[in-house]
């Protein structure tokens, strides 16, 4: 399973609560349908001030093929444009990572 790990960091000129409102209520509804998505978790800080960044996103692939290609498509473009829109894209790492569960007492 390969993941995609992106600490989001606000525009300038949008407040945190905004930040947020808009992602977790429109922009999630877009990304849900990138083709290949397996899971989609969005966190969000209890304190972004001391944390440095807005929210923490999680995508999940089979393969990074498959991220490449949820990303090339049509879907992906308008989801990319749209989080362009709110998201300062230059601010905030991105990691693509092959996660290991060590331990998951929740399944």
């Amino acid at each position: 399973m390969i993941k995609l790990v992106d600490l989001l960091v606000r525009k300038d000129g949008t407040s945190h609560e905004e930040f947020v409102d808009y992602w977790l209520d429109e922009h999630s509804e877009l990304a849900k349908d990138l083709p290949g998505l397996q899971k989609y978790v969005t966190s969000v800080p209890k304190d972004p001030e001391k944390a440095g960044y807005d929210g923490v996103l999680e995508l999940y692939f089979e393969s990074t093929a498959d991220l490449g290609s949820a990303f090339d498509s049509e879907v992906g473009q308008r989801v990319q444009e749209d989080a362009a829109e709110f998201v300062d894209v230059d601010e905030g790492p991105t990691l693509i990572v092959e996660e290991t569960v060590q331990l998951d007492e929740l399944e």
